[in-house]
């Protein structure tokens, strides 16, 4: 539900809160009424049902009641309205999110996947981290919990010197358009963690292709160039285990070949034996 909508609806609820608890206090005290019959006729006057067997008969209760169906019933079409609204913009929502997790699921076919491996392979603490990372397909949601803490615990020390910055340099300038049209993409706003990967990734890239070349770099700019390189690892790492209990809970044969192409698992195979 957005903002508007959101504080739309806790007006409208308020204020019939109010004339609920008002009308109920005058019908009982105006028509003597008891407040189980007191708050049924409220709710049949504000949802203009109006079955008459209860009427206010005195004048101070006649005149409660017009007060009522000026502001109760206004406000009853105004939840009911909101309501109707929160439920299409949520279904909106909802179908705005799926498109988003297609988008991440081809960045990680056609970029992710292959970053995670060459970043991977050159981490000093990968064995510390690789066994919570083997995904299977018994795993329950505790156990992404478990392996999510561990990435969060996880110190990313990769030294620019030690990864091929040629190789990924030029994987990164082949997919550099790929990049481009995904970041254009609206709904991108829709991602809290997604949308800071791909400016860090295009960080990445603009910074390597910026450079003729990644040898007798100066200390200061290799380790500019490795603080580059941790902060997409670690955010590729988290994305990449979120996006697999999303196909997991949803897509078990997307599940399915991503854990045989799982860029952590020494023995990977698309091959299924």
């Amino acid at each position: 539900m957005n903002l508007s909508l959101s504080l739309r609806m806790r007006v409208y609820l308020s204020i019939l809160f109010c004339v609920l608890v008002a009308g109920m206090i005058g019908l009982m005290v105006f028509e003597q009424l008891a407040p189980l019959d007191a708050f049924y006729f409220l709710i049949v006057t504000i949802a203009t049902v109006g079955y008459g067997d209860i009427h206010p008969v005195t004048p101070a209760g006649k005149v409660l009641v017009m007060l009522v169906i000026i502001t109760g019933v206004g406000c009853f079409v105004g939840v009911a309205a909101n309501s109707i609204e929160a439920m299409i913009d949520e279904r909106e929502r909802k179908i705005r999110i799926e498109k988003l997790n297609m988008i991440i699921g081809m960045f990680f076919s056609e970029i992710g996947t292959n970053v995670l491996k060459i970043l991977s392979s050159r981490d000093p603490g990968i064995n510390e981290i690789r066994s919570v990372l083997i995904v299977r397909d018994t795993w329950s949601d505790a156990e992404f919990s478990r392996a999510r803490s561990v990435i969060t615990n996880h110190t990313c020390a990769l030294d620019s010197c030690d990864v091929p910055m040629d190789d990924l340099c030029r994987f990164l300038k082949d997919h550099r358009q790929y990049l481009l049209v995904i970041l254009e993409n609206p709904q991108l706003i829709e991602h809290d963690t997604f949308t800071p990967l791909l400016q860090a990734l295009y960080h990445l890239t603009e910074e390597m292709m910026a450079r003729e070349t990644f040898t007798g770099l100066p200390k200061t700019d290799c380790a500019h160039l490795s603080g580059d390189l941790n902060r997409v690892y670690r955010l590729l790492l988290t994305e990449w285990l979120n996006y697999m209990q999303y196909l997991k809970r949803n897509y078990p044969y997307l599940f399915s070949l991503a854990m045989r192409k799982n860029p952590f698992d020494t023995n990977a195979s698309v091959v299924v034996t």
